[in-house]
């Protein structure tokens, strides 16, 4: 039998855009994904818009009381900044009654709210701006934040601020996937490090507003496997680290940028516009805590053809196809729960020993009527698997002595996915589209029902 540790926390991960619903009523004013489905709704899964996604805004209620029946004893969703701020000023009293009921339910059943403010939602207002590119964005973030504590701040003592800032940069300005489908990794590293901006006053609204509780940083964090031991092989490597990982983990938990990044970047006439006071502000608006993200490990070799200064990322790494990998063939991502035993020693190592917990880590699976069994329940035993295994490496970090406080699955519900809609299912309870989003457990609910009643497995 694996025990965690005492008070360790089980549950699982949302966000506002994926669950809410009611996308443009309830005085919420639009964000990019609300004005992209209206311009390009052919980018999107069988037309699959933000529109309704699983209605949590009018289910919340059963929804938490079924959180409860699986053993949930805490939940991470966000809150939708174009709903509290619709304009970026005014506060939208719908939203603050419908956050506060949403909160006010978790906590009367013993589920700790842990509430993040932001999931790749820009509000078009401030997309009009410029979005992240513009340094506005920095002031306008913390004046939100400093929002959210102050009509909050009661019932939520456990914050983010931000979930993978490195998908929203990497998304939106060097791959073309989501808005605004830019490819340009000096906009990218601007857009990068003005978010990072943003996270710092948002961590000293915080501290200012003297609310009580703790405040962190969910990060898609994965140490990056070389191809080889060869010097070119691990420069590469070293590359992928700082851009991708230690770009904004260091800061939060250290206090500073690696000096090894700002290298990186000057030689390749990458380095962002800053200003004066950025550095003191970082060095002291550090996290509590730190939310990580697990999915698939990044394998990584020389780039074939390298070139400085760098255009994009594959000039200074390219990925590497390791031929022993296990794959979920419909997300085509790698299953190598190893890499949680690795972060676990990075953090406790690397990084302080900072308390930290898998915020996000989960298997999207196509179809899963296929498994449906007589009775109407959907047999993921393969869900069930790639947990355990993960938890196995997780288990053996924490005995290594690495500070993790929780797992946290992707997700609760099954959820609106941005472009891809529903097409892979992650969620402990089946969210049926054409019957009023009625919810139904998956045998991976009632066994972690039994995980977290038996604090291990």
């Amino acid at each position: 039998m694996l025990k965690f540790p005492n008070n360790f926390l089980w549950g699982a991960a949302a966000s506002a855009p994926q669950t809410e619903g009611h996308s443009l009523l309830n005085g919420k004013s639009a964000t990019i994904w609300d004005k992209w489905f209206e311009m390009n709704p052919e980018k999107f899964n069988n037309n699959q818009g933000p529109s309704a996604t699983s209605n949590t805004y009018e289910m919340y209620h059963e929804d938490v009381l079924d959180m409860k029946k699986i053993g949930m004893n805490s939940y991470r969703t966000s809150i939708s900044w174009a709903r509290l701020l619709p304009d970026g000023k005014t506060l939208n009293s719908e939203a603050i009654k419908f956050y506060r009921s949403y909160f006010q339910d978790m906590l009367d059943n013993d589920i700790k709210p842990i509430i993040n403010l932001f999931h790749f939602d820009m509000p078009w207002w401030l997309m009009e701006k410029g979005g992240w590119e513009n340094r506005e964005s920095v002031d306008d973030f913390a004046f939100y934040a400093k929002t959210a504590f102050e009509q909050f701040g009661d019932l939520v003592h456990d914050w983010t601020t931000f979930n993978e800032p490195m998908v929203h940069v990497e998304c939106g300005y060097l791959y073309g996937f989501h808005y605004p489908a830019i490819v340009d990794m000096k906009k990218a590293v601007q857009v990068g490090y003005h978010t990072l901006m943003a996270h710092v006053m948002a961590t000293k609204a915080f501290r200012d507003s003297k609310v009580k509780g703790k405040i962190g940083i969910i990060l898609n964090v994965l140490p990056a496997y070389s191809r080889s031991e060869s010097s070119e092989d691990l420069k590469a490597k070293a590359a992928s680290d700082l851009l991708n990982t230690r770009s904004l983990l260091d800061p939060a938990v250290l206090g500073k940028i690696p000096e090894e990044l700002v290298d990186l970047l000057s030689e390749n006439e990458l380095l962002p516009e800053v200003e004066p006071s950025d550095e003191q502000d970082i060095k002291e608006n550090t996290v509590d805590f730190i939310g990580i993200n697990y999915y698939q490990p990044r394998r990584v070799q020389a780039p074939t053809n390298p070139k400085v200064p760098a255009k994009m990322p594959e000039d200074l790494y390219e990925p590497y196809d390791w031929p022993d990998k296990k794959i979920n063939p419909y997300r085509g991502w790698e299953i190598y729960p190893e890499a949680l035993y690795d972060i676990s020693i990075m953090m406790r190592d690397d990084y302080k020993n900072i308390p930290w917990y898998v915020s996000e880590n989960g298997m999207g699976v196509a179809d899963e009527e296929r498994f449906m069994n007589d009775d109407g329940m959907i047999n993921d035993q393969y869900r069930i698997d790639f947990i355990k295994e993960h938890l196995e490496q997780l288990h053996k970090g924490i005995e290594a002595g690495s500070n993790c406080f929780g797992y946290h699955m992707w997700t609760f519900n099954d959820c609106w996915s941005w472009l891809n809609g529903y097409r892979n299912r992650y969620g402990f309870y089946r969210v049926d589209l054409n019957n009023h989003f009625k919810r139904t457990v998956k045998k991976s609910g009632l066994w972690f029902k039994e995980l977290s009643e038996n604090n291990g497995f």
